[in-house]
């Protein structure tokens, strides 16, 4: 085995770990995979594991199709769901979570609405994938169609799916994605959530991009000093 994929087992089993202290994964509920830039092969937490304990020996490497090529376990049940995500998106890493916000939001509602700007980092309003057994291909037929345009989405009656570019990305937008679950639990308990309608939603996006919000720069010297 590389470096590179010893690596990225044990990045995979640190964002296991930080995902279960987040409260996001709970015991061996929910999955982890990154892909590899120069192979392609894939690294994803092993069925059954207590994911808070993950190791990076219970982090499997398998290829495009499935098959399994480096580790002593079987990949998780919800493999295919990765793939499909994968392939499909070009995702450098997926997350499943069973969060409880996201799942409970994912109970009882057809979609996850704009209440904050924050939630359009993910691409805005969040749907929620139709119920499917775990670990079928109609599952994640579901949650890749409900992921067009979207780096997040909820499972009815099941979780939440997040991918990105990279690692660090796909648990950042997990985090996010509970954030903005539990801002709607938290807003519904109170009244009735006021949604950003398009217009708002625009002009957010317009205004990120002059200011190219969320990125760190020198700040300006004041004229005259």
């Amino acid at each position: 085995m590389s470096a590179d994929l010893a690596d990225l087992r044990a990045e995979v089993a640190a964002a296991a770990r930080r995902l279960a202290a987040e409260g996001l994964l709970i015991g061996t509920a929910g999955n982890v995979s990154a892909r590899d830039p120069e192979t392609g092969l894939i690294a994803i937490t092993a069925t059954g594991v207590v994911l808070g304990d993950c190791t990076p020996d219970q982090v499997s490497v398998v290829d495009r199709s499935g098959a399994l090529v480096t580790g002593d376990l079987e990949p998780t049940s919800e493999l295919d769901l990765h793939l499909a995500v994968i392939t499909t998106y070009g995702a450098g890493a997926v997350v499943h979570t069973h969060a409880p916000n996201a799942t409970a939001i994912a109970c009882v509602r057809e979609d996850l609405p704009v209440l904050h700007y924050q939630q359009l980092a993910l691409g805005g309003t969040v749907r929620v994938a139709p119920y499917a057994t775990f670990g079928t291909a109609e599952l994640a037929a579901h949650v890749v169609a409900a992921l067009q345009d979207r780096s997040g989405a909820l499972m009815a009656n099941h979780g939440a799916v997040t991918h990105g570019s990279t690692l660090t990305k796909a648990v950042e937008n997990a985090l996010l994605l509970e954030w903005c679950c539990r801002l709607f639990r938290h807003a519904a308990a109170l009244g009735t959530p006021r949604e950003l309608d398009e217009q708002q939603q625009l002009a957010v996006i317009e205004a990120a991009i002059a200011r190219d919000y969320g990125t760190p720069r020198p700040a300006r010297a004041e004229e005259g000093s």
